[in-house]
């Protein structure tokens, strides 16, 4: 009985780690998400500076000018 008493209080924690390390990889994703919108978002902007749309910040002449 001891024996199986040990297995089941292992297969508790093992289980509970399971849900724990669940819990940090589905935090990961989101994250991965965010940050992969957030990058798009600026190889976009920078591309749209590189092409024109936007004055360069180097030609742009200061208000006080």
């Amino acid at each position: 009985m001891d024996r199986i008493e040990g297995l089941e209080e292992r297969v508790a924690h093992l289980m509970r780690a399971v849900e724990d390390l669940s819990d940090v990889v589905a935090s990961q994703a989101r994250e991965i998400d965010r940050l992969t919108r957030l990058t798009g978002m600026l190889a976009e902007r920078e591309a749209s500076r590189e092409s024109g749309l936007e004055a360069p910040e180097a030609s742009v002449r200061p208000p006080h000018w």
